[in-house]
């Protein structure tokens, strides 16, 4: 079996300040899904929390949210919204 492989639509980045989370769409084995991946992740793995450079963080540590976002599908693909949370990364994924 093929590992599952998270296609990321960079047009629906969304910066949610109220929820302090990245949202976004993607899609894995040609289902949709709807993302976010909270700012403590973002912290985790930049080591600063994200001060008005979400997207910017988002994209500098693509490949680890990419795999810490098929861990948090791979606990409930039936959510509306797919939150990535710290206990999703990999260990060596960390600052």
């Amino acid at each position: 079996m093929a590992a599952q492989q998270l296609e990321i639509d960079d047009t629906t980045l969304f910066d949610n300040l109220d929820d302090h989370q990245l949202e976004f769409d993607g899609e894995v084995d040609g289902d949709a899904y709807q993302f976010a991946v909270q700012y403590s992740v973002l912290e985790a793995l930049s080591g600063s929390q994200p001060d008005g450079d979400a997207e910017e963080s988002f994209r500098r540590y693509r490949d680890p949210i990419v795999q810490a976002a098929l861990t948090a599908l791979s606990k409930g693909p039936d959510r509306p919204i797919i939150v990535i949370s710290e206990n999703d990364l990999d260990q060596d994924a960390r600052a």
